[in-house]
């Protein structure tokens, strides 16, 4: 069981209480793991750069083979541009056991969205599978339903498959928002516990 989580939440989101994040930050509490879950910077008009660096102020002196990272959103693609930049940069070390992305929007809607178009992803293909194949000891995995208004062709499709991440379905999820019913998401959390 992962001894530390960092959760990365979306566009919008200032962490409310009724979120599945929200409940999965004190679930694992329970449980005596050590919890990160900031509020990044101005979610409402995100700064690409602003979130980067507050992401790798959270890595910061974390033990690779104790983190587990769930990341929701646009939370995903901040992980993939965190993976990015280190695969610019040249590095080649895991900075986590294991990463968790649910719900992943899709690069053509978020050119579609000013606020976070920048979010949209850099790299294709191959350099992008071993980028972020680069940030985990473990496989990263995508946890996302076919129904995702902000995945239209569906995170299997556009992401599991392509950069050969695993890939756990949620039957009529949605965004796996609080209007999608993610509250309690018991599913999360036992991939990360289990």
């Amino acid at each position: 069981m992962a001894e530390e989580v960092l959760i990365l939440h979306g566009w919008q989101n200032r962490r409310p209480a009724g979120h599945w994040q929200h409940w999965l930050a004190g679930e694992l509490e329970t449980r005596d793991v050590q919890v990160r879950y900031p509020q990044l910077p101005e979610p409402d008009a995100p700064v690409l750069g602003e979130w980067l660096d507050a992401l790798e102020s959270q890595l910061a002196g974390i033990d690779p083979s104790e983190l587990t990272v769930v990341a929701h959103s646009l939370g995903c693609l901040l992980w993939m541009a965190h993976a990015a930049r280190r695969a610019d940069s040249g590095a080649t070390d895991a900075v986590a056991r294991r990463v968790v992305l649910a719900a992943p929007a899709a690069p053509d809607v978020l050119r579609g969205i000013p606020e976070v178009a920048a979010f949209t992803p850099v790299l294709e293909g191959d350099a992008a599978r071993r980028a972020l194949a680069a940030t985990a000891l473990e496989r990263p995995i995508i946890v996302a339903s076919g129904e995702d208004p902000f995945c239209p062709e569906g995170a299997e499709q556009r992401y599991a498959i392509p950069l050969a991440l695993d890939f756990v379905p949620v039957q009529g999820g949605g965004h796996l928002t609080i209007e999608d019913g993610y509250g309690p998401f018991p599913l999360v959390r036992d991939l990360i516990t289990g």
